[in-house]
């Protein structure tokens, strides 16, 4: 198999997982607030990537090391407190949809950075039609309304995962071991989330683990979710760039409707099927599939 079919490969498979932790997430708020969820899972996965790989990084000094502090303060940090956040000022499908975003600021930072002259008009064009059908399926039956520091917030959230984005293809390029690399950055992120935990009245006891419930989406989360998925990511990304790993994320809202239809129980409207359909439109386009049509 070839690095880039892996890298497509993967970067469907985090995006796919990545869909379906809203599940365990509203599970868990029954028994931690937002910031103690996020700390508890990047610990575990911090945990779970020294025990796969135990082996120390050594970098070339801060010429290095700085990629790492930056994606750990943005991709750890920064993108799920900013979501988390938002979401108490503004509307969920207000997030979802911005967040949606996150492939425009990647592909002008990877412009900027990496002077990369790839970007096709078929990249906008999917990107429309995704945006769209992200629209369709996050408004749907629900009120469409602004609140102005949810979605400032939800904008600087997408923002933090292109540069994330941006350094782990940078980190990419140094040659090391991806999980070092991702449980570097794990500490760091896990470090600039500690003043969080005074802001936010973080007081976890035994006794919130005596629910094999918890148990479950807690190793889901911070396993799965956080320690597995954030390596496929890192390697996607090596793979194919962020450009074209961040086009995936597209496919998140869909994830969350089949989901929700399979497991709560949610109905699956005919708007939610368009937007399905244009959202998978707009993946297609966004990674050139029609221009490689049209040339055979």
């Amino acid at each position: 198999m070839s690095e880039k079919l892996k890298g497509h490969l993967l970067a469907s498979i985090t995006v796919a997982v990545w869909g379906t932790t809203f599940i365990s997430t509203k599970v868990l708020l029954n028994v931690f607030n937002p910031v103690e969820i996020l700390f508890l899972r990047f610990i575990l996965g911090l945990i779970v990537l020294y025990l796969i790989y135990p082996k120390k990084l050594e970098t070339k000094g801060l010429k290095e090391e700085k990629f790492f502090i930056i994606a750990g303060l943005c991709g750890v940090c920064l993108y799920y407190l900013l979501e988390n956040i938002a979401l108490s000022y503004t509307y969920a499908s207000n997030v979802s949809v911005i967040l949606s975003v996150a492939p425009i600021f990647t592909a002008i930072l990877s412009k900027i950075y990496f002077k990369d002259n790839s970007l096709k008009i078929s990249f906008f064009i999917g990107f429309i039609l995704a945006i769209l059908g992200i629209c369709l399926i996050s408004f749907n039956g629900g009120e469409v309304s602004f609140g102005p520091k949810g979605d400032i917030l939800s904008i600087l959230a997408a923002i933090t995962w292109a540069i994330y984005s941006i350094c782990t293809q940078k980190i990419g390029e140094f040659g090391y071991n991806t999980i070092q690399c991702t449980r570097r950055i794990f500490i760091y992120g896990t470090l600039f989330m500690l003043p969080s935990l005074l802001i936010y009245d973080f007081n976890i006891s035994l006794s919130d683990f005596s629910n094999i419930a918890v148990i479950l989406n807690l190793l889901f989360l911070g396993v799965g979710a956080s320690a597995i998925c954030f390596v496929t990511w890192n390697l996607a990304v090596k793979y194919i760039g962020p450009v074209k790993a961040s086009v995936y994320i597209y496919v998140a809202p869909i994830i969350t409707v089949v989901v929700a239809f399979l497991i709560l129980g949610e109905k699956m409207s005919k708007m939610a099927i368009l937007g399905t359909v244009l959202i998978l439109l707009g993946l297609i386009v966004s990674e050139g599939k029609f221009d490689k049509i049209k040339k055979k």
